[in-house]
């Protein structure tokens, strides 16, 4: 096979070689970072990524689970969805189902957050949130590199450097958000409770109370026969008769 680099067949005239067309030098580095794009496209390559040690973080970040540039067309993330879900699925994966499983449940998570406008528009703002906070960093160190009299390159001028700190602190603000977002779930089920613990107690309390009238009520007539015999006794002791006092006799001498 002819060297991607080498003119085509017949055409090195003279023993020299033309120079290489630049449209199928483009073509071919294209061709190159396509499959090794697609080489990492695999079932088991996928489920890896998306279950490694530490992926749980990594995975808040929806465009980072599509591997999806977070500016993308919705209509080409959902193709990446589809390839990608078709890859992880438990049905492909039969050897592998339970992981399988997990990491089509990410990829389905993902999706779902994307599909959604606001949220989908949520997620940008965090993505141009840390871009803004790389720049400014960035910004800061070479004026003070500059105020110092030293070169102010800085690591980031690299794109591929720049590109990094970007993605750490996307991944940073997402950690922190989901953090704050359990933070509230747990207050939320704290008050959730403390209600449910009020409404209990007030339940136990007019429970209570409405036993305390149902036994009131049936005990009344007791109460009153008793109170009755009691008055009964009572009058029958005061008023058994009247008894004349004694007079003693007059003494004579």
């Amino acid at each position: 096979m002819a060297s991607p680099n080498s003119g085509p067949v017949g055409s090195n005239s003279g023993g020299v070689a033309p120079e290489p067309d630049q449209k199928f030098d483009v073509f071919y580095k294209d061709l190159k970072e396509t499959e090794k794009r697609d080489s990492v496209l695999t079932s088991k390559q996928q489920i890896d990524r998306l279950l490694r040690p530490g992926a749980s973080y990594a995975n808040l970040n929806p465009f980072e689970v599509l591997q999806v540039d977070p500016r993308t067309p919705i209509e080409d993330i959902k193709k990446k969805f589809r390839r990608m879900s078709i890859l992880v699925h438990p049905d492909k994966n039969q050897e592998d189902s339970e992981r399988a499983q997990k990491a089509f449940d990410e990829v389905t998570k993902a999706w779902r957050c994307l599909e959604n406008e606001g949220t989908r528009q949520k997620c940008l703002d965090i993505v141009e949130e840390a871009e803004a906070v790389v720049a400014k960093r960035i910004e800061e160190r070479k004026k003070q590199l500059k105020k110092e009299g030293k070169d102010s390159r800085v690591d980031e001028d690299d794109p591929e450097k720049l590109k990094r700190s970007v993605y750490v602190q996307t991944m940073k603000l997402f950690a922190d958000m989901e953090r704050k977002r359990r933070q509230q779930e747990v207050r939320d089920q704290e008050e959730r409770k403390r209600k449910r613990d009020q409404e209990i107690a007030e339940e136990e309390q007019k429970k209570a109370e409405k036993e305390w009238q149902k036994n009131f009520e049936e005990s009344r007539v007791d109460r009153v026969n008793s109170w009755k015999d009691f008055q009964k006794g009572k009058s029958a002791k005061k008023f058994k008769g009247f008894k004349p006092p004694k007079h003693k006799a007059e003494a004579r001498d």
